[in-house]
């Protein structure tokens, strides 16, 4: 009846609403304290997170520093190398010139070479050829002829006129090769005597030597030389070879002197078909009517080639023999010079005496004509 106490099951729900209140109060506690240890738990991660992606791009940076310093090297190592392969390509390319010009070079040395060792090949072979023949005639020359006993068929102009007259001899104008040809001067006929009148003739010729001469002639053939360093040359020049090829025109007597001396003179008879194959004009060549020597009109059926020249010239019977008789001069003593000449000292005295005297003979204009 009106008491003011709850009753028991009113005091049930107010202690189950406390205690619901409790665990709901508790419960939201938990959810704070949960909350609050997740934040915690995002903020470290974020914080590691952030470290992590500092040192990486640390790493990273170092990692392109290294490459780009690397990158550089291998650059410049690049670039030497371009330059080296550069240098050594230039190289190439001038290594390759040089050769191409040293092989060039030398293609064209070795076909000179080959040209001129085929001429002098073909000079050689025809110098041996005249060589050979002039052998052989001074072998039988030297063999059968001495100045006390010549050879009368080696020396034709020893022989008599009527002998000469007959035709038993070979005759004297067949022809000139060069510094071969037989004297033209005028010699002594058989037995000492000379080709003059009966009534001028000595009975007998004597001869005897001068010492001065012959001492001369032993001293140059001690060593043999056609130089005109020697007394003996210098004399024979002086007395004998430049009178006897002392002519008119004398800027040509000198060429001729020239030729006799380097053995390259060549004489030979006058062809009548090659008369118009003169390249020279008259005046200096002369002509079949006047000797391009002396200018004196005579009769001239040889004529002479100077060395390599072209132009002939043409020569009176008197200039012919005044230059043949320096050219066996010229001839003997040359052999002497080379050892052909077995005879003693005397005797080549003699035979060069014995040249002189045809020098000075067809000096003086004594010469031998063919007879037809």
């Amino acid at each position: 009846q009106g008491d003011p106490r709850p009753t028991r099951p009113q005091e049930q729900g107010t202690q189950a609403r406390g205690r619901e209140g409790s665990r709901l109060e508790r419960a939201a506690q938990l959810e704070g304290a949960r909350g609050g240890e997740h934040e915690d738990n995002v903020s470290r991660l974020r914080s590691s997170s952030l470290e992590i992606r500092e040192k990486g791009s640390e790493i990273l940076r170092e990692q392109l520093d290294a490459a780009q310093k690397e990158l550089k090297l291998k650059d410049k190592e690049c670039e030497r190398l371009s330059q080296i392969r550069d240098q050594l390509e230039q190289e190439l390319e001038e290594l390759t010139a040089s050769l191409f010009e040293e092989a060039h070079r030398m293609v064209r040395e070795a076909n000179v070479k080959q040209a001129t060792a085929e001429k002098q090949l073909k000079e050689a072979q025809g110098k041996s050829d005249v060589l050979q023949a002039e052998v052989s005639a001074l072998k039988t020359m030297v063999l059968t002829s001495t100045p006390s006993s010549p050879n009368r068929r080696a020396h034709p102009q020893l022989l008599s006129p009527g002998t000469r007259s007959r035709g038993s001899s070979p005759h004297h104008g067949g022809g000139h090769a060069r510094n071969k040809s037989a004297s033209g001067a005028l010699p002594l006929a058989p037995g000492g005597h000379s080709d003059l009148p009966s009534d001028l003739q000595p009975v007998r010729e004597d001869k005897e030597m001068d010492s001065i001469l012959y001492a001369e002639f032993l001293t140059w053939k001690n060593r043999p030389s056609l130089d005109r360093s020697s007394a003996f040359l210098v004399r024979i020049y002086r007395e004998d070879i430049g009178p006897c090829l002392s002519f008119t025109r004398s800027e040509l007597s000198q060429s001729v002197q020239s030729a006799v001396e380097n053995n390259s003179l060549t004489i030979e008879p006058v062809a009548m078909s090659a008369l118009s194959m003169v390249k020279a004009n008259a005046i200096e060549c002369g002509g079949p009517k006047k000797c391009a020597l002396s200018g004196i009109s005579r009769s001239c059926k040889h004529q002479i080639k100077l060395g390599d020249e072209e132009s002939y010239y043409y020569i009176s019977p008197s200039s012919r023999a005044r230059i043949t008789a320096v050219c066996n001069f010229f001839t003997y003593i040359r052999y002497i010079q080379q050892g052909l000449v077995r005879h003693d000292a005397e005797q080549m005295f003699w035979e060069v005496t014995r040249l002189r005297r045809e020098m000075t003979v067809a000096k003086l204009g004594f010469y031998l004509t063919d007879q037809e």
